[in-house]
């Protein structure tokens, strides 16, 4: 594996250099009875779908961040039941790393979201949130989705890893869950599901109480036009 570089979150020094492009190039993926005729998609222990230009719902957590005991199982397994069976013990997890609870880190993970999307260019970014234990990330990428993710995690692993003072361990689990979103409403759906995460787990009254979120970002920042708007 080529070594990772990004730059810095905005207003850091240094040169930003995105993550190298994938080898081999994705496949593409054609179902004329689907929402999407003809997608690009790679394959790890999950199928991962994407567009250029169209709404992706990625989420990724912390290494070591479920419960050792409920694993998934070894073999393949549909993108969307891991996902929901992942998210719910993630939001009730008692035990397991929550270093993004801490604000230096869920500061830096947040700042590296804004700049993959302004400074980078890499993603039209929608609504995000920072959890304890895991990332949610609306996004329509303008690069291979693998790319956005490896430069967004590969980043703020080595970043995490300098404030704990440890090296050498991982920080990030490696696979990340994804869905194409299919339709306007469903992006809609999608977006409050992402800023009420921290309500629903107990850590904000109000989604824009909670400042590692989009939710909380002011009128300094603005979301990316909707699934609408990709379609004109």
């Amino acid at each position: 594996r080529p070594r990772l570089r990004a730059g810095p979150p905005a207003g850091a020094p240094g040169r930003a250099v995105a993550c190298p492009a994938p080898r081999p190039a994705p496949k593409r993926l054609c179902r004329p009875k689907s929402h999407y005729l003809c997608v690009p998609y790679y394959h790890r222990r999950l199928p991962h779908l994407y567009k250029i230009g169209h709404p992706v719902f990625v989420t990724w957590r912390l290494h070591g961040s479920l419960p050792e005991h409920r694993p998934f199982p070894a073999e393949r397994v549909n993108s969307g039941r891991a996902f929901d069976a992942m998210d719910r013990l993630l939001d009730c997890a008692r035990g397991g790393p929550r270093y993004l609870a801490e604000a230096v880190l869920a500061e830096m993970v947040a700042e590296a979201i804004y700049y993959g999307a302004r400074r980078l260019g890499c993603y039209h970014l929608h609504s995000f949130v920072v959890m304890p234990n895991h990332v949610h990330l609306l996004v329509s990428p303008k690069v291979a989705l693998d790319r956005v993710t490896c430069s967004l995690k590969g980043f703020t692993a080595r970043r995490g890893n300098e404030i704990l003072g440890r090296t050498g361990q991982p920080f990030w689990q490696d696979e990340s869950y994804d869905r194409l979103v299919r339709d306007a409403e469903e992006f809609r759906r999608i977006t409050r599901y992402i800023e009420q995460n921290p309500v629903r787990a107990g850590l904000a009254a109000s989604p824009e109480l909670y400042p590692w979120s989009s939710a909380a970002a002011g009128p300094a920042w603005r979301p990316a036009a909707g699934l609408e708007a990709h379609r004109r």
